[in-house]
């Protein structure tokens, strides 16, 4: 097999692909459009340009960007490494100087002897070893390319996100099971609201700051996935005939429908997190915690992911990916970044680097990696590339996609526990592959 990885796209997953491939001896031919074609994002041409927020998020161990960055470290990846060489203040998250934080990545990459930097659009997969790291912006020659491929319905061209939550932080006291018309015990939760919590909530909703919509995000929206205060300011009763309506429930603590209702579905396996069906918002994340914590039942309501509605062009990962993020039609085509589902800087850079440790692997006729699903990353993987999963939406790293705990707990104990595990086990898995060939998992210094 050609001693040669070609990767698609120079963002933080191309990049930190790279960089692994790289130090496995691996040649690398990464190709990036810009500056030479840009989009109405990007400002520079440089490697790993960060164009919304600079902030990697928490570098705290019980939050799940947090554990999963240590993972990464541990793993030896580049994106980490330049972050935190390139931080400014911003607390307990991760921030960097956006503009130093890519010049430091490219100037590293550019003085790899194995990494030639190909600066033009690349309109179709090539042959041999490749992965596809082109990120949210693919361009559009590449996705019609992905479209007669995956076919049209696996490949999204606009992002309608929900907010998800835990399970542990709904008053339970409040909320209620049921279907709508459907006796017994229902599939969904529902928090229902009287009409002066409705009215509040309404207002709220309206006065709420939102995300100014930029140029190339004004695409078509399909009148479901509106945003909720879009579809408020119709009307202060649109909500309550729409994503709200309270149409065949019944509230059991007083035997009557309510004014409005929010339902939740169940959004993973062992019942942690729950979707609000039906939330997509262009609110600010603050905003969000603080509207969306009127609703009775969510006072003290805990995110796991909060809502979007902007373009995102990422494939039907469960349909198309195995874990290892190789296409289940063709072994030697990766995908890895934001165009897997996984949402954020950090997941994008993480599934990049397993990426290209399985992309080496591959090279030299080795079987590629699993990761343990008890680690931040591995959990991550594994609910992107669940074939049994419907309704595939994008993903942050969150404790709610760990596998429950053998003992239970709750609260900052569970979480403390959970790392615990995903870093032993993690350890453990290094450990069984050792460190005495090329593909070591961490080089030394």
């Amino acid at each position: 097999m050609e001693r040669v990885v070609r990767i698609l796209g120079g963002g933080l997953a191309g990049s930190e692909a790279a960089w692994q491939l790289a130090q496995r001896d691996v040649s690398v031919e990464l190709y990036e459009m810009r500056p030479r074609k840009t989009t109405e994002a990007h400002a520079t041409g440089g490697l790993a340009e960060l164009v919304c927020s600079n902030s990697f998020r928490s570098q705290s161990l019980t939050a799940g960007a947090g554990l999963l960055k240590e993972e990464m470290r541990r793993l030896g990846s580049l994106i980490v490494r330049v972050g935190e060489r390139n931080r400014v203040p911003a607390g307990s998250a991760l921030a960097v100087d956006r503009e130093r934080f890519s010049q430091a990545l490219t100037t590293e990459l550019q003085s790899l002897p194995a990494v030639r930097i190909i600066r033009e659009e690349v309109q179709e997969i090539p042959p041999g070893v490749v992965i596809l790291a082109t990120g949210p912006l693919t361009s559009p020659a590449l996705s019609d390319h992905l479209s007669s491929l995956l076919g049209s319905r696996h490949l999204y061209f606009y992002d309608a996100i929900s907010p998800i939550v835990t399970a542990e932080s709904i008053d339970m006291e409040v909320a209620f099971r049921a279907s709508r018309y459907e006796e017994g015990r229902g599939d969904y939760l529902n928090l229902p609201l009287t009409r002066v919590e409705y009215d509040r909530f309404v207002g709220a909703v309206l006065a709420a700051n939102v995300v100014p919509t930029r140029s190339f995000e004004r695409l078509l929206v399909f009148e479901g996935c509106q945003p909720i205060e879009e579809i408020a300011r119709r009307g202060r009763e649109t909500l309550a005939f729409g994503p709200m309506r309270p149409t065949g429930l019944i509230d059991p603590r007083t035997g009557k429908r309510p004014y409005a209702a929010v339902q939740l579905r169940q959004e993973d396996h062992e019942g942690t997190l729950y979707n609000m069906v039906g939330f997509q918002t262009k609110m600010t994340y603050p905003e969000q915690r603080r509207v969306f914590s009127l609703i009775p039942g969510l006072e003290r309501v805990e995110f796991a992911r909060l809502g979007s509605l902007h373009r995102n062009t990422y494939i039907n990962s469960p349909h198309h990916l195995l874990p290892t993020l190789q296409w289940r039609r063709r072994s030697d085509l990766f995908f890895a970044g934001q165009i897997t589902g996984v949402e954020g800087y950090i997941e994008s850079a993480a599934s990049g680097l397993l990426a290209g440790i399985n992309a080496a692997r591959l090279v030299e006729g080795m079987k590629p990696f699993l990761l343990p699903v008890t680690t931040a990353l591995g959990s991550l993987l594994a609910y992107i590339s669940d074939s049994s999963r419907q309704d595939f939406q994008p993903m942050n790293v969150n404790f709610g996609l760990l596998p429950p705990l053998p003992t239970p707990a709750r609260g900052k104990a569970k979480r403390e526990l959970m790392v615990e595990r995903a870093l032993k086990d993690l350890e453990d898995w290094k450990t069984g592959f050792g460190r005495t060939t090329a593909f070591e998992l961490v080089r030394e210094a």
